[in-house]
């Protein structure tokens, strides 16, 4: 099986603090795999240093062997990334922004009205599609951002909260694109999410981190029956042996 990141001792450090502490963690070819984890642990630091905006403090990172401090500009012409905050051009319409985003992140030749169709078809705006962005709801806007992400058949997407704040309808939409474009594309996707049950539905594997540090790794069945939990939420309370907040009585 082909490995598409490999992620070796990886160390972050902030001054005094320590956002990775010795991260070790492989993710395969067209597996769908997810960072769980609580606010800090870690998981944005780990995104950021594989899409070449962070260098690590010690360790290593290689995304289809390639190295993401060395090779820098090869691993930015083969993935993709979605960052939690990301928006849209406010005056372009959906389709607009799918152009200039396709022009601007063609490397591989491919002619940019195919990409553009795929980007259109991904994001299921229908007629919408032809209005301004700055008309859309924010399911409508990441639905845009998602099919910007994967119009490109990169070979790594690496998205960050790809689900962030949606309602039910739009974050529904939102997984099956990225379920039916893994395995109709063979692309490869790395997620973050807080959203562990959304995580358990979507994703082949998952690595739960806490601290910076590597607490377990598997499947969510594996981890669900090694911890004898209902969900990955309680796998992760078990775990970490984090203590859940206790309702105070109201009167």
């Amino acid at each position: 099986m082909t490995i598409a990141v490999e992620i070796q001792g990886l160390s972050k450090h902030y001054k005094n603090v320590e956002a990775l502490s010795e991260l070790t963690i492989n993710i395969n070819k067209g597996e769908i795999f997810g960072l769980i984890g609580p606010n800090g642990a870690g998981k944005s630091t780990t995104l950021k240093i594989l899409t070449t905006l962070l260098r690590p403090t010690s360790g290593y990172a290689k995304i289809y062997d390639m190295d993401v401090t060395e090779n820098k500009e090869e691993i930015r012409k083969i993935i993709s990334y979605l960052p939690e905050e990301a928006g849209t051009y406010k005056q372009l319409t959906g389709r607009e922004y799918l152009q200039f985003m396709a022009e601007f992140f063609n490397d591989n030749g491919e002619p940019v009205e195919k990409i553009v169709e795929r980007g259109v078809k991904l994001a299921g705006l229908a007629h919408r599609i032809d209005d301004r962005t700055k008309e859309y709801s924010k399911g409508m806007k990441r639905r845009l951002l998602i099919a910007r992400t994967l119009m490109t058949r990169p070979k790594l997407a690496v998205m960050d909260e790809a689900a962030s704040g949606l309602d039910v309808k739009h974050a529904y939409y939102v997984r099956g694109i990225i379920k039916d474009y893994v395995e109709n594309m063979g692309v490869t996707v790395l997620l973050s999410s807080h959203n562990m049950l959304e995580v358990e539905h979507l994703c082949h594997r998952v690595a739960l981190i806490d601290k910076g540090k590597l607490i377990e790794i598997g499947t969510p069945k594996e981890l669900i029956q090694k911890y004898q939990a209902v969900n990955l939420e309680e796998v992760f309370i078990k775990a970490t042996g984090t203590q859940p907040f206790e309702l105070e009585e109201v009167e």
